[in-house]
């Protein structure tokens, strides 16, 4: 995976960054969602190389990224801290302008990023998520039941972290990976290997760490966005797996995301949640004609 892509670590203000870069062409960042890191993206991106210099990251917390103290209010895993490292990092790469896709918590990230940094990043691409502060005011049954997790993993500190710390890492990551009725048989096992080992203390400190920034300071920072009618700018590519949760609880997508940005596009993929590794192909299409768009 990700041949002829150097590896590197840099140090942000606040965590050491881990990721790779390779390829030619404009720049373009790739953020992964939870439990996983950047090798998420490891289908998607030896075509999209050959258009565009990759970098693929590891959220701090995530991989092989490093998990600072969570700070006051979970503050220092916000999707503004987490937002900031990136930037930074593309900084550090000579790039101070760029593309960005990312998906679950990295496209949460990428959304903030959009916000904070309107005049650094030129096109956002989000994946399978619907924004933070519209999910949070319009909790479900349906949607309860299938994200689970969000709300088991802001409980106290400590209690949900010692819980999945308990089981080995390979069956926690199977539980947690595998939806109803897709199973994991689309994921290279090479990929699901490095989640398993990533999954250990520091990630599920930081993992945890990152949701209950989630319902605390990034749904205030969210609420005072929504509020003020501060909305993406850019050009917003949103892309949802019809089989995922996104797809089956919320259906019309993007009617949702108009509500936050101002030109969004996109649609439906013939997958669940892991869209860029059950569904490459259309992944790519999307991409291509999203980010190669003058």
């Amino acid at each position: 995976m990700f041949e002829g892509f150097e590896t590197f670590d840099i140090k942000t203000q606040g965590a050491s960054i881990h990721g790779r870069r390779g390829g030619g062409g404009p720049p373009l960042l790739l953020l992964h969602g939870n439990p996983m890191n950047h090798v998420t993206w490891h289908k998607v991106v030896p075509e999209l190389s050959r258009h565009f210099y990759v970098v693929a990251t590891d959220l701090r917390g995530y991989g092989d990224s490093s998990a600072p103290p969570a700070g006051d209010n979970n503050i220092n895993y916000s999707f503004r801290a987490m937002a900031d490292d990136q930037v930074q990092v593309m900084r550090s790469l000579g790039f101070e302008r760029f593309y960005v896709a990312g998906h679950d918590r990295g496209a949460r990230t990428a959304h903030r990023m959009a916000l904070d940094h309107p005049g650094v990043v030129d096109r956002v691409a989000l994946v399978d998520i619907l924004p933070n502060h519209h999910i949070w005011n319009n909790v479900s049954r349906e949607w309860a039941q299938s994200s689970w997790h969000w709300v088991f993993m802001t409980q106290p500190e400590g209690f949900p972290e010692r819980m999945m710390g308990s089981v080995p890492a390979e069956w926690f990551m199977t539980k947690k990976l595998s939806k109803p009725g897709i199973g994991l048989d689309f994921m290279d096992p090479a990929a699901f290997a490095d989640y398993v080992r990533c999954f250990n203390e520091k990630t599920i400190r930081g993992s945890c760490a990152d949701y209950r920034a989630c319902i605390t300071c990034d749904l205030d920072m969210d609420t005072a966005d929504f509020e003020s009618g501060n909305k993406i700018e850019m050009p917003a590519l949103v892309v949802w797996g019809a089989n995922s949760h996104t797809g089956k609880v919320y259906r019309d997508v993007l009617d949702i995301w108009r509500s936050y940005a101002k030109n969004v596009r996109g649609g439906p993929v013939s997958c669940g949640h892991y869209v860029q590794e059950e569904a490459p192909r259309e992944t790519l299409k999307w991409f291509m004609e999203f980010f190669c768009k003058s």
